[in-house]
């Protein structure tokens, strides 16, 4: 009679590692940099680069201050924006127009008036036209060189020569076409009409008829 193997078959099975339950046994990641003189260069103390950083850095100016200055050197102003209807065969037609006052501070100022379907349509017209429309003022130093009445339609203005450190004592109209022309010491007065479309023409007009001021002439005895 054989005999039997009574002792049961043990299969090998490969243990799991256990953790330590010592956190000095667990093998420890590398700490990031803490001290200043540990970090390469071009490197953060956290250890990113400044790469992304310099590349926002190096873009150019926002939207809305390319539009304060552009490459010409002329600043602007929007005087008036103005919503506008015209009547068709189908119906009403909504636009907006917008008034804006161009120059280099240097004694160039222009107006121009445009229309469009929103602000930023309307403004590039209104922008165009106002380069196209530049006209050269004659000043004296930083003021006009003598007082001026005109009159425009509805529209009076009187301007005065004013003493350095007055500043512009004007309305946001009028103060818009003399600021952007270069003036910077000066008095006035609206007489007339406070549209301000109709005065910022009057004040166009007033400037072109400054005289120049006349140098090395002999007094009349």
């Amino acid at each position: 009679m054989a005999e039997v193997n009574a002792t049961p078959e043990v299969k090998a099975v490969q243990a799991k590692p256990v953790q330590a339950s010592n956190p000095a046994a667990v093998q420890a990641k590398p700490a990031q940099a803490s001290n200043p003189a540990a970090v390469q260069p071009g490197q953060r103390p956290d250890g990113k680069s400044f790469q992304k950083a310099r590349q926002m850095s190096s873009r150019g100016p926002r939207r809305g201050e390319r539009r304060l200055r552009n490459d010409e050197g002329l600043d602007k102003k929007i005087v008036s924006i103005r919503r506008v209807a015209r009547t068709y065969s189908g119906g009403k037609r909504m636009r907006l127009s917008v008034l804006v006052v161009a120059g280099d501070k240097a004694g160039r100022v222009g107006v121009g008036l445009g229309k469009g379907d929103d602000v930023r349509k309307a403004e590039e017209k209104a922008f165009n036209r106002a380069k196209k429309s530049l006209v050269k003022i004659n000043l004296k130093g930083v003021t006009i060189p003598h007082e001026i009445t005109h009159k425009k339609g509805a529209a009076k203005i009187f301007m005065k020569p004013a003493a350095p450190g007055t500043g512009v004592i004007a309305g946001s109209a009028l103060r818009a076409v003399l600021e952007l022309v270069g003036v910077k010491d000066i008095l006035t007065k609206i007489l007339g009409t406070n549209n301000s479309i109709s005065n910022v023409y009057a004040a166009m007009e007033a400037l072109q008829k400054l005289k120049p001021v006349r140098k090395n002439v002999t007094p009349v005895s």
